[in-house]
C-alpha cells in the first residue's frame, strides 16, 4: 500500500457504503471514495461490486488518473473518474459520492431546479448545476463518466458547489470528510423528496442564499449526531 493509511479512515469508507444503502441512497449500484490522508494524489475506493457488500479488503488504490494503482490488477468502477477528476481539481474536497438516489433524477432531466427547501439542506445553495453529457459525448453515448475527459467536463460544472446532478444518471455529492460528503447525499436525497412534495402543494419558498450559507456551516457543526446514528443501525443490522 503507498504510504500508511490512517486504519480508520478505510474503516469509515467502509461503513459509509453501507450507511449509504441503508439509507436509500445507494443501492447495487453507486460508489464512493476518500482522499488518502497523507498522499493528496491518492485516493480510495471498492473494487467494482455492489456497495452493500464492502470490506476492508474490496478497497483499492487510485492515483488522480483514474488508476488503479494497489492491489496491482484489481478493477474498481468504470466510473472511477467521476473521482480522480474531482480530487483534481478540489483541493477542499476528501470524499466524493456517485448515486443514483431516485427522487433527485426528476430535478436532472427537467427544468425544475433542486433548490434547498428545509434548514437541513442548505449546502445546496441557490441552485445544484447539471451536468448534460450529450455536450461532452454526443447522443449516442451510455451515460457513464468513463474516462478523464467526461470526469473532468463533469467536475467543471460541479465547480464549487457541493452537489452535481446528471443528466438521467444521478448525482454527485462531495465534502471535506466522509461525514460530510455522507450527510450530504442523504440530505440532498431528502430535499428531493420534500421539493417533490411541496411543488404538489403550491409556490414554495426556498432558503435565500445567507439562509443556505448559515444552516450549512451550522450543521456541519453537527455532523458526528447524524453518524453516530447512522453508523449503530448499520452495526446492529450486520449483527
Amino acid at each position: 500500500m503507498p504510504s500508511t493509511v490512517n486504519p480508520s479512515l478505510l474503516e469509515d469508507l467502509v461503513i459509509a457504503n453501507h450507511i449509504l444503502v441503508n439509507q436509500g441512497v445507494l443501492d447495487g449500484f453507486g460508489h464512493m471514495s476518500v482522499r488518502h490522508d497523507k498522499r493528496a494524489d491518492l485516493f480510495f475506493i471498492a473494487r467494482s461490486m455492489a456497495p452493500a457488500l464492502v470490506t476492508l479488503g474490496d478497497l483499492v488504490c487510485c492515483n488522480l488518473q483514474g488508476e488503479v494503482i494497489h492491489p496491482v490488477g484489481v478493477t474498481s468502477y468504470v466510473e472511477r473518474f467521476i473521482h480522480s477528476e474531482v480530487f483534481k481539481v478540489r483541493a477542499d474536497v476528501n470524499s466524493v459520492i456517485h448515486s443514483h438516489s431516485p427522487a433527485i433524477i426528476p430535478f436532472g432531466v427537467t427544468k425544475e431546479r433542486l433548490r434547498p427547501i428545509c434548514h437541513m439542506s442548505g449546502f445546496l445553495g441557490s441552485s445544484t448545476p447539471v451536468y448534460e453529457i450529450r455536450n461532452s459525448a454526443g447522443e449516442n453515448s451510455d451515460l457513464l463518466i468513463r474516462n478523464q475527459t467526461l470526469g473532468r467536463d463533469l467536475a467543471e460544472v460541479l465547480g464549487s458547489n457541493a452537489v452535481a446532478l446528471l443528466r438521467g444518471h444521478g448525482n454527485v455529492c462531495v465534502g471535506n470528510s466522509i461525514k460530510q460528503s455522507v450527510y450530504r447525499a442523504i440530505y440532498t436525497e431528502n430535499n428531493a423528496k420534500l421539493q417533490l412534495q411541496a411543488r404538489q402543494l403550491g409556490e414554495v419558498t426556498y432558503l435565500t442564499d445567507a439562509e443556505a450559507t448559515a444552516t450549512s456551516d451550522m450543521n456541519d457543526q453537527h455532523l458526528d449526531r447524524p453518524w453516530q446514528m447512522w453508523k449503530r443501525s448499520v452495526q446492529q443490522n450486520s449483527i
